[in-house]
């Protein structure tokens, strides 16, 4: 007794020393190696850039390579994964099972007569000292069956869902790609002429503090014309700041590193705004029809309407029925081998008293779903109204804004003649390339806050920013052809 208290003891602590557990924080040399991972990860997966990136490689680019999107595609992937497994529950269950038995001594046994109190059979038995049996049983349970075929239908919307949630996140994105490439480009077709000019205003600023500091010049009118020449070229800077950034942004929405050099394809002229031909009732029907968070919503109402059905299935009896064959290595019995099999039948009473309240939980989230429905549709009412408006807006702004452009370079070109002619000042001169280049990035600013604002509104009435018979899969020229067609006839039907 001894030796099986000593053995039981030395076997508790052995089980109690295995299920201990000890954490450790992630040491410097895994931070390490993973994070050459990561960088070696995002630099292999990037198509390298060959040519100069326009708008449409951009797009391509940001659909292919872009980490958000990928995200969203593996939730979609493993949102679809768990649906396709979800239909083998519907399936018969199929168990196969194999043991075996033996002990130290005969398995004997004796009979006691009920009447007379007496042992009524000497010990004997029936069983071998090692004994092993299996079976094959196939059982199908009738209501298993019908929740698990309303799960598998649940997870069919869900696996939707996810997909809407895709579509939403590359119909944000290609918006993005949009406002960063026309900031960028805007940045681009400026920085040579600001960084011509830089010099001529630092030239001119040194040479007008020099005449102050000398008295050569009357102090009130050298003064302004410094404090004009610093507040056109601050201005200047902060719109171009913003701009300059927008490469990185671009960068990051076509999946490329941070310090991967490229280029962007600048047009000679920024393109023009287009007139709306579509209504506003023509744009909320397409929103309300196309919006992800639209449809998103119906497949919720639909989960919602199966878990009602749910709810009072599994309020009804259950039925099961099995066959299966069976095998012993049993010398003792007669037949070793036979086929089971039979009917089974259960119903759990508690749930039949609380269907009522389960049945009236799942009508109130499906009540829910559908005021959240609702509440969506305004919101997308909203946006729609809200990205016409904007677009019709910044056109009018840039109608302004190029205007402004134009009077600009008019007035900049008379005195550039008078300044060949010896009548106006370098610094007159300097001063009007500068309030030029303020002229030409205040229009590009309000160009690519255009771009976007089509962008978005595209984004508002729900449309895919690529072609049905593209999933990303394919090359980046392949990908970039296929988007310039679809967005130059959408432009062209729309707009």
């Amino acid at each position: 007794m001894r030796k099986l208290l000593l053995g039981t003891a030395c076997g508790a602590a052995v089980v109690l020393a295995g299920c201990s557990t000890n954490v450790a924080r992630v040491s410097e040399a895994d931070a390490i190696k993973n994070a050459s991972y990561s960088r070696a990860e995002i630099s292999s997966r990037q198509t390298p850039v060959t040519q100069s990136v326009s708008l449409y490689e951009a797009m391509a680019r940001a659909l292919k390579h872009n980490l958000d999107h990928r995200v969203k595609m593996m939730e979609a992937d493993l949102a679809q994964a768990d649906y396709d497994l979800s239909r083998w529950d519907m399936l018969p269950k199929v168990v196969a099972n194999g043991q075996y038995y033996g002990r130290s001594n005969e398995a004997g046994s004796s009979s006691l007569s009920l009447l007379s109190g007496r042992q009524s059979l000497e010990p004997s038995t029936s069983t071998d000292r090692d004994v092993y049996t299996g079976d094959l049983t196939a059982s199908w349970n009738i209501l298993d069956f019908g929740l698990s075929k309303i799960r598998a239908e649940q997870l069919g919307n869900e696996a939707l869902i996810q997909e809407e949630r895709r579509r939403k996140a590359i119909i944000k994105i290609m918006e993005d790609v949009h406002r960063s490439y026309y900031r960028a480009v805007s940045a681009e077709r400026l920085a040579n002429r600001l960084t011509t000019l830089e010099g001529d205003v630092k030239s001119a600023f040194e040479t007008s503090r020099q005449q102050f500091s000398l008295r050569r010049t009357a102090p009130m009118p050298a003064l302004s014309y410094q404090r004009e020449l610093n507040d056109i070229q601050a201005q200047a800077l902060r719109l171009t700041r913003d701009m300059q950034m927008a490469k990185l942004e671009l960068a990051a929405l076509m999946g490329l590193s941070p310090d991967q050099d490229y280029t962007l394809q600048v047009p000679d002229k920024m393109p023009r705004p287009g007139r709306l031909v579509m209504s506003y009732d023509e744009m909320i029907d397409q929103a309300l029809k196309n919006r992800p968070e639209i449809r998103e919503n119906l497949y919720a109402q639909r989960i919602g309407e199966k878990e009602i059905k749910k709810a009072t299935l599994e309020a009804l009896p259950s039925l099961e029925g099995f066959l299966g064959v069976d095998a012993s290595s049993n010398d003792f019995l007669y037949n070793s081998d036979w086929t089971g099999y039979g009917a089974r039948a259960s119903w759990n009473l508690l749930k039949v008293f609380s269907t009522g309240k389960r049945k009236k939980k799942a009508k109130a989230q499906l009540a829910l779903e559908r005021e959240r429905g609702l509440a969506t549709a305004m919101a997308v009412m909203t946006q729609v109204g809200v990205a016409r408006t904007r677009y019709e807006s910044l056109t009018k702004e840039y109608k302004t804004a190029n205007d402004g452009a134009m009077v600009q370079g008019d007035i900049l070109g008379q005195i550039e003649a008078l300044s060949k002619a010896s009548s106006a000042s370098k610094q007159t001169l300097v001063r009007e390339r500068m309030n030029g280049l303020l002229s030409e990035a205040r229009r590009d600013a309000v160009m690519a806050e255009m771009a976007e604002a089509a962008a978005h509104l595209y984004t508002a009435i729900g449309y895919d920013p690529y072609a049905v018979g593209v999933d990303g899969t394919e090359d980046i020229e392949t990908i970039a052809a296929s988007l310039k067609t679809l967005w130059t006839d959408r432009a062209q039907s729309q707009r």
